[in-house]
């Protein structure tokens, strides 16, 4: 299993914490119940914190052009026509992927193009499947142009746990699927805002993978 960059710190940490704690107690405590219960509760959350933490290397099998690719693992929660009011202030189609803990967090580019913004803005900490999440929680808006002119916006969104969005995408930055656009750590969401002429491949509660599945086509 291969940890991503931006996990190899708190794994490391974890694993040192958890070591030294268990240690403690087998030296105070080894003949102890609570020390095979403590012990038993470390692998488990190292287990949980390890499998948040890998990292994926996908590779989408196909031609690209014309597509949208998901830009998450995770579950579609909202396929719908939307009101965008921080950038296109016109109606889009919202397509948004909920990534839950088990998920690989790692999130992908979902269209070749030039990314023309890259912004981060405060907010709140609601649970990020909540609609108002999109708009008020903590979040990074990512907006590319394809080589035809339409402009998709990607929105990291934090959650109730997650309290760290980490993006790669820059403005003027040339991107490409299969290049890696961000992380967000500790469960959370990612919304896509698509022109009106998307032709939407995905269904609500699907299971969808970052990089691999087809969220929409263009004509």
């Amino acid at each position: 299993m291969k940890i991503h960059k931006e996990g190899r710190k708190i794994v490391l940490y974890c694993f040192v914490i958890l070591l030294l704690s268990n240690a403690i107690l087998y030296y105070f405590a080894s003949k102890s119940i609570f020390f095979y219960f403590y012990l038993l509760a470390s692998v488990v959350v190292f287990g949980v914190i390890l499998n948040f933490f890998r990292s994926s290397r996908c590779v989408f099998p196909g031609e690209t052009q014309n597509l949208v690719i998901c830009p998450a693992d995770g579950t579609i929660v909202a396929i719908e026509e939307v009101f965008e009011p921080e950038y296109f202030q016109e109606n889009k189609l919202q397509v948004s992927v909920f990534m839950g803990i088990t998920n690989v967090h790692v999130n992908w580019i979902p269209v070749d193009g030039k990314v023309l913004v890259s912004t981060h803005q405060n907010g709140r900490f609601m649970a990020a499947y909540l609609p108002k999440s999109s708009t008020e929680n903590e979040r990074s808006t990512i907006v590319i142009e394809r080589e035809n002119g339409d402009r998709i916006l990607v929105r990291q969104i934090a959650g109730a746990v997650a309290r760290r969005i980490v993006t790669y995408a820059q403005p003027n930055q040339d991107c490409r699927i299969n290049q890696e656009m961000g992380f967000i750590k500790f469960g959370s969401r990612v919304d896509l805002f698509l022109p009106l002429d998307a032709e939407i491949q995905v269904e609500l509660d699907q299971k969808v993978y970052g990089n691999q599945t087809i969220i929409a086509q263009f004509a």
